[in-house]
């Protein structure tokens, strides 16, 4: 969980600047036709950000420094494909308060609801 928060800052931080890039000048407002294109924006470089990490060593900031990697089941690295499958589980995760991330507390596996969907786990990196 401690990994979730350092990345959440993080991609909240980088989400309030590319916000400004496109609100202001664009006056986009809740009730605005540009709002639905916004929320888009915002997914798709909440994917970025999680796909380039994931893609690219296989950890966030947060995964590096609490030494967690994710990798899909076989071992090997994460795709494109993978990441992208592991975000929208992540999604589904959230949906009902975060029972998908409790859901590895009860799992025989010890896997997290959106790494069962996308035939991911998190492993831990032994310090070298």
């Amino acid at each position: 969980m401690a990994a979730i928060i350092y990345d959440g800052l993080l991609l909240a931080a980088g989400l309030f600047f590319a916000s400004i890039v496109v609100v202001v000048p664009f006056g986009i407002t809740l009730e605005g036709p540009l709002y639905p294109l916004y929320v888009v924006y915002i997914y798709a470089l909440s994917f970025l950000f999680f796909g380039w990490f994931w893609t690219h060593g296989g950890q966030t900031l947060g995964m590096k420094t609490w030494r967690f990697r994710v990798e899909q089941e076989n071992g090997k690295a994460m795709t494109w494909s993978r990441a992208l499958l592991r975000f929208l589980a992540a999604i589904i995760s959230w949906l009902p308060f975060g029972a998908g991330f409790v859901w590895c507390l009860f799992s025989r596996d010890r896997l997290a609801f959106h790494d069962v969907l996308s035939g991911t786990r998190l492993v831990h990196v032994d310090e070298t």
